[in-house]
């Protein structure tokens, strides 16, 4: 999955837990840019009467590096609130929610946006709305309109947090049992009939941070770069939770409080990172660091263990990948330092020598008029690994990678197996929809209306 589990300590705290980041340049705002950082993941809609919602305690960040060092250089933090409103009743709400300030909504969630940059921090906006979860037809009967309600223009920004379908799709059940995959799975080592792949998030919820902002605020220039071949025109886009250093149980209050200093526990940048690329033993390591110390993780990008496994899981179907020893320095380039110029024709997003995991958007990169979910890999630039947009295959796009179909863009000498070009997972986009406009993500399923495996959010 992108992130969904992808260490042991962040997988007991789902609240401060990353599942995906995407970074875009808007479709109907070519002119500005798009962050979505999702957090708390496997959310059942049904999950009452304590429905899913932000941690008052954690600081929820987005991170956009400019200057080519893996540093942030802008961070925009979100902080949040949470009222109750009636503490004698246990009901999430007592009647049907219709605005945002219904009394019959119990515990509504406020926010704080933050911008810090150069170690300077500018409160944006205070006492933000979030929606409410969708409760069902009698509790939430129009959730569109609330939904609406809660995206908050703040200056030329436009914000949004709340809870929303997940839009990630992969075959966990599996991927999991020993490198299945069920499109390949008669050549697999352990063979059974050929299937059609499952989507194992489909019906499931996410909470959503969705920013946009004038693309001159994040670049390094403070313009809005046109030529796609200048520096200046690649940002790095990640996102993190943090955590007080630490926590100290209030017998009183019935809860933990937080002392000292935020400390990051969970961090995002490229789908898959963390989960198929680090080992067991330094996941949560990964999580606490920055990417400009990535370095370290580096081996594991130029040697990474799946590459060994499909061969051996898939005797006979990878004989070119078993025999490629080298330095995957394809994948270091998609993952660490970005794609120079003169590797994929009109394209590049190279940040500099600075082996970080980061999303990398050239911004000069106009949305395609008709966009292909495999990306660059299916020759459109403005997808993964170009930033990344909601609905993009990156499951696909990464199992085709590290097969070997993107090792001849940096040795030409080296021919692709013929099913590097054709795995995948099997499973498609079956997940509630996405939108147009912001903030792109699909209405959450409801708690009465969905039932597992399906998708119905109204």
């Amino acid at each position: 999955m992108s992130s969904h589990r992808e260490a042991p300590e962040t997988a007991k705290d789902p609240v401060a837990d990353g599942t995906d980041t995407y970074a875009f340049v808007s479709p109907s705002r070519p002119k500005s840019v798009t962050f979505i950082a999702n957090f708390i993941p496997f959310q059942n809609p049904d999950g009452g009467p304590n429905f899913y919602e932000f941690g008052d305690d954690v600081a929820y960040d987005i991170h956009v590096s400019n200057k080519e060092t893996g540093e942030a250089d802008i961070t925009y933090r979100f902080r949040f609130h949470t009222v109750v409103r009636n503490p004698a009743s246990f009901l999430y709400n007592t009647g049907q929610i219709t605005s945002l300030s219904d009394p019959h909504w119990n515990r509504p969630q406020y926010y704080s946006l933050t911008r810090i940059k150069n170690g300077r921090h500018k409160v944006l906006a205070e006492k933000l709305a979030c929606p409410p979860v969708n409760v069902g037809p009698r509790s939430t009967p129009n959730y569109g309109a609330l939904a609406a309600a809660a995206v908050h223009k703040v200056g030329k920004r436009r914000v949004f947090a709340g809870q929303r379908a997940d839009a990630f799709h992969v075959d966990l059940g599996s991927i999991f049992d020993l490198g299945a995959l069920r499109p390949f799975q008669a050549a697999h080592i352990i063979p059974s009939a050929a299937a059609v792949g499952v989507n194992s998030l489909q019906s499931y919820n996410v909470h959503s941070i969705a920013l946009q902002v004038p693309i001159a605020e994040v670049t390094r220039h403070n313009t809005t770069p046109t030529d796609p071949t200048k520096p200046g025109a690649v940002i790095g886009v990640w996102a993190t939770a943090s955590r007080r250093k630490s926590r100290v149980l209030d017998q009183a209050k019935g809860k933990y409080v937080g002392h000292g200093p935020f400390e990051q526990v969970s961090r995002l940048g490229n789908p898959l990172f963390n989960e198929v690329l680090v080992p067991m033993g330094l996941k949560d390591q990964w999580n606490v660091r920055a990417p400009s110390g990535d370095k370290k993780f580096a081996s594991y990008v130029n040697h990474p263990e799946l590459a060994k496994l499909l061969p051996f899981l898939y005797p006979g179907v990878f004989p070119n990948l078993a025999g490629y020893s080298k330095k995957r320095a394809d994948l270091n380039a998609i993952l660490l330092t970005g794609i120079p110029s003169g590797i994929v024709p009109g394209f590049q997003n190279y940040t500099g020598p600075v082996e970080a995991d980061m999303l990398r958007l050239n911004v000069a990169i106009p949305p395609a008029s008709s966009p292909n979910s495999l990306g660059v890999v299916g020759g459109d630039l403005a997808g993964w690994p170009n930033g990344r947009r909601v609905d993009d295959d990156v499951v696909t796009i990464a199992l085709r990678a590290v097969a070997g179909v993107t090792i001849p863009l940096v040795d030409p000498g080296y021919t692709p197996d013929g099913a590097a070009g054709a795995v995948t997972d099997g499973t498609t986009n079956t997940n509630a929809a996405s939108t147009p406009t912001f903030p792109f993500l699909g209405d959450p399923g409801g708690g009465y209306q969905t039932k597992p495996g399906t998708t119905q959010a109204s």
